[in-house]
């Protein structure tokens, strides 16, 4: 077996022998196993400069510089804006006579001897509310929120200037929680409205109000949101939202612009606590000037009415209904003798468009609604046991509501109030 083998193994000895001679004596040609093994560049590629080699020629990348940052635009100080406007900012404090709670005792004749029958009037008190307003003329009207003189007997508005009245009440518009007073006195500041539309988020904003009752005063925050709705606060909702802080009294109150313009009407804040949380809502100047002209003129807010309940259209109610999407909503209620009815809405049906318009959001359509005139007619597109269809409806006109905001309205799963 060694003989049959022996022929083979010096040639491999000595071809080993032969390679590492070779390794030695030329030691560059030995594989680097932390080489580079991407493939060499091919012809008309830019490879990278080896070290020391010089660099190569390119033009830098063409970027957009944003403008530095510019803090010398507002003012230093918001005194020109307050001297503006706070003197057009009142407090308005409303008081009510209520029945005093009579102790069972009372009715006892064994006891009615002890008391004196004839004093009445120990079995009424009075509530006294405190609020703000704004003097948007020269003529004396005020502009205020609703649950600020509801159910008032007796309405007393102070000027910053000292003076005080009583105010009449002009009209009131629940669902959007506005009122409108007149004060009868002379030489009246007033303040100027702005275009609430042209607000932008970002812009700074101050409140003026008699938050607490201690009096006049003045808080600076920003625009933070605009167009804010589903909070539960009114029917109809389309607030600005600031962190200037609102607490209770600022009600009524002005919220302005650098200028000292009227953005809107401080009306709620939202918060776990009950004091300011820097979320505030306003509504928008441009609202509360549509609302008081009618309120005005009108003696109340006209506003197209169907005649329906509405209710939002979930995806797994769609489904039921055979829609593909949840567009539309389900009418849950037709008002007897309504422009519905008459038009042959039924409690059931699902809204798909009005007129031209698809529903996308129940409470918006709800105030689409509000907007269109009464007499008008409107085509609508509802879907009846999987069909189809087009009615034909004349809105009417939307009857005055018995609706009314509490003193304390909360946001859902959130406590909050109107201030």
């Amino acid at each position: 077996m060694q003989r049959f083998l022996l022929p083979y193994v010096w040639p491999v000895i000595a071809g080993v022998l032969i390679a590492a001679a070779l390794l030695l004596a030329f030691p560059e040609r030995l594989p680097n196993p932390f080489a580079d093994s991407s493939p060499p560049a091919s012809e008309g590629s830019e490879a990278a400069p080896a070290a020391g080699d010089s660099a190569p020629e390119r033009t830098a990348p063409q970027i957009q510089e944003a403008a530095p940052l510019a803090r010398d635009q507002g003012p230093a100080s918001y005194a020109d804006a307050v001297s503006q406007a706070a003197p057009a900012v009142v407090n308005v404090y409303s008081s009510r006579i209520v029945e005093r709670d009579q102790h069972p005792l009372m009715s006892d004749p064994f006891f009615e001897q002890f008391f004196d029958n004839d004093d009445t009037t120990g079995q009424q008190r009075m509530l006294s509310s405190l609020g703000s307003g704004v003097i948007v003329s020269q003529d004396g009207y005020v502009l205020t929120n609703h649950h600020v003189i509801q159910g008032a007997d007796q309405i007393q508005v102070a000027l910053r200037d000292g003076r005080e009245t009583l105010a009449n009440v002009i009209g009131t518009d629940p669902e959007s929680d506005l009122a409108v007073l007149r004060i009868p006195l002379d030489n009246l500041p007033s303040i100027k409205l702005s275009d609430s539309e042209a607000v932008t988020v970002g812009d700074v904003a101050l409140a003026i109000g008699n938050p607490f009752g201690v009096g006049q005063t003045v808080t600076m925050g920003i625009i933070s949101a605009t167009g804010r709705s589903h909070l539960g606060l009114s029917a109809y909702e389309d607030f600005i939202q600031t962190d200037a802080a609102i607490n209770p009294g600022n009600s009524g109150g002005a919220l302005i612009n650098p200028d000292g313009a009227l953005v809107g009407i401080n009306t709620a804040i939202f918060s776990r606590s009950g004091g300011s949380q820097g979320i505030g809502f306003a509504i928008p100047a441009n609202l509360a000037h549509g609302i008081m002209d009618e309120l005005v003129t009108q003696g109340r807010v006209i506003r197209g009415w169907l005649g329906i309940e509405a209710q939002a259209l979930s995806r797994e109610l769609a489904a039921s209904f055979g829609l593909r999407t949840p567009q539309g909503m389900i009418v849950a209620g037709v008002v007897q003798d309504g422009p519905a009815e008459r038009a042959g809405l039924q409690p059931g049906d699902v809204l798909l468009a009005l007129g031209d318009e698809p529903i996308l959001d129940a409470r918006s359509t709800m105030s689409d609604i509000a907007e269109l005139t009464p007499g008008a007619e409107l085509s609508l597109t509802i879907v009846r046991s999987g069909e189809k269809k087009e009615l034909e409806l004349t809105v009417g006109e939307r009857p005055l509501s018995a609706r009314s905001l509490p003193p304390q309205q909360s946001l859902p799963s959130q406590p909050t109030a109107p201030r």
